[in-house]
């Protein structure tokens, strides 16, 4: 099964391309899309533009996001759902099922705390896919929550119980 990890961002979304076979999980590529243009609606289209690409060229059989935390920068939150909008629909057009996995639950999973930082985030993906050379920290991201989406997947009853905590 291919698993296609998105971290979403209004100027730069991360994308991770896995392969899953068993309990074995293997790199597929990695990397960034940067927004291009002036106003908002040229950059959502931009990025909107590269991760079809993206898609079409990995062809996952499944996706996931991660989920928007709210900051105290209101804008800059809903900037970040426009985009995070962009993840969801990009998968979604290409009739592929998205997760959607909360930031401490992706660093739970990949690195066994909740509170990881970015570093010890890129480590662990360094370690679970050897030899990957990762496109930066969105990317690395990006990665992980392909990982984590990998192991609800291969543990149905671990998703199902994930979206009743979230509903």
């Amino acid at each position: 099964m291919r698993v296609l990890g998105i971290d979403p961002g209004l100027r730069n979304l991360g994308w991770g391309v896995i392969e899953v076979e068993g309990s074995r999980i293997a790199h597929v590529a990695n990397g960034v899309c940067h927004s291009e243009g002036e106003d908002l609606a040229m950059r959502l289209l931009s990025l909107h533009r590269q991760l079809t690409e993206v898609v079409a060229q990995y062809a996952p059989d499944t996706a996931a996001v991660e989920q928007t935390f709210v900051n105290k920068d209101a804008v800059g939150t809903l900037k970040l759902g426009q985009a995070r909008g962009i993840a969801l629909l990009v998968p979604a057009q290409a009739g592929v099922s998205v997760g959607e996995y909360a930031p401490n639950k992706v660093k739970k999973t990949v690195v066994g705390v909740g509170h990881a930082a970015k570093q010890q985030v890129d480590h662990m993906v360094k370690m679970q896919l050897p030899g990957v050379v990762i496109a930066g920290p969105d990317a690395a991201d990006a990665l992980a929550i392909a990982i984590c989406h990998a192991h609800y997947i291969r543990a149905p009853g671990a998703m199902l119980k994930e979206k009743r905590v979230r509903a």
